[in-house]
């Protein structure tokens, strides 16, 4: 992918400004400066607006901010709108609770080859470490790669060897050329014509769940492989709990929405593409 190129980096996010501000410092210390940071918040309270606000002001890269009204979880909703405001050629997925080191964006532009999507991993922080750097606020994802290996070896973090720059061989790196399995949004970086192939995140997926791999196998579908990237780019992912009950409350129709996807075996296209207007679309 061109040096020239710019990248979209789409955050997800939810009501934790602490974990966003650490993710927004890890964004803004990449190496790689051509690119843009959207936040796709799915209906945080002003104390996010605000951080993302003063962010913005103080950046020289480009923060923009798309809100919607919390009702429950809808994260394929915020972050199709988040695609609306989004202007690079390569659009990167995290969420707001996973820091980045700082040669993410260049390891993501790097691997990016046209056909392609790229999946990355998660090495996820334990409690205490999490409790640590919310508490004290070091820029570890600054840290060399041989100390963040250390956090895995004394039980901070699992994934240690994720932090080794170790050669991937070719069949590791497609090994799963064809498989949703094992894929999150999280660290996932797609080209923005391939995208619009399949027209985004299907918004029927509510409550959490299956959202990511329904795209994915969408993409699949639509002819676009996926590429595995290991010891390259993983995301420092901060600890929490599981789910906010009242996000997902009532029951959740995402596992009949999958299978039947899995079953139709050809259909990756909503009717209708959310990205033209419906004269357009037609």
């Amino acid at each position: 992918m061109s040096k020239s190129s710019l990248v979209s980096v789409i955050v997800a996010t939810y009501n934790w400004p602490t974990a966003l501000a650490m993710v927004l410092k890890s964004l803004l210390d990449q190496k790689d400066r051509h690119f843009e940071i959207i936040i796709a918040d799915d209906g945080s309270k002003d104390e996010t607006r605000d951080l993302i606000a003063r962010f913005a002001r103080q950046s020289d890269i480009p923060i923009r901010h798309f809100w919607q009204e919390d009702r429950g979880f809808r994260l394929s909703e915020v972050r199709n709108g988040a695609l609306k405001l989004a202007q690079g050629d390569l659009t990167i997925f995290i969420d707001g609770d996973c820091c980045v080191m700082p040669d993410f964006i260049s390891k993501h532009r790097a691997a990016a080859t046209p056909g392609c999507f790229v999946t990355g991993k998660r090495v996820f922080l334990k409690r205490r470490f999490t409790e640590f750097v919310m508490r004290n606020q070091p820029a570890f994802h600054k840290w060399p790669r041989a100390a963040l290996f250390g956090l895995g070896i004394t039980g901070q973090c699992n994934r240690p060897f994720q932090f080794i720059p170790l050669p991937q061989s070719h069949k590791s790196m497609w090994q799963y050329e064809t498989s949703w399995k094992k894929a999150q949004a999280c660290n996932l970086a797609v080209f923005r014509e391939d995208i619009d192939k399949i027209a985004g995140f299907d918004e029927a997926y509510q409550s959490h769940g299956l959202e990511d791999s329904d795209f994915i196998l969408r993409l699949i579908r639509a002819g676009v492989r996926r590429k595995n990237l290991e010891y390259s780019s993983p995301v420092l992912h901060l600890f929490h709990a599981r789910k906010i009950a009242q996000r997902h409350s009532g029951a959740s129709d995402n596992g009949l929405l999958f299978r039947t996807l899995e079953a139709e075996k050809q259909r990756f296209l909503p009717v209708q593409s959310i990205f033209l207007p419906p004269e357009a679309a037609e």
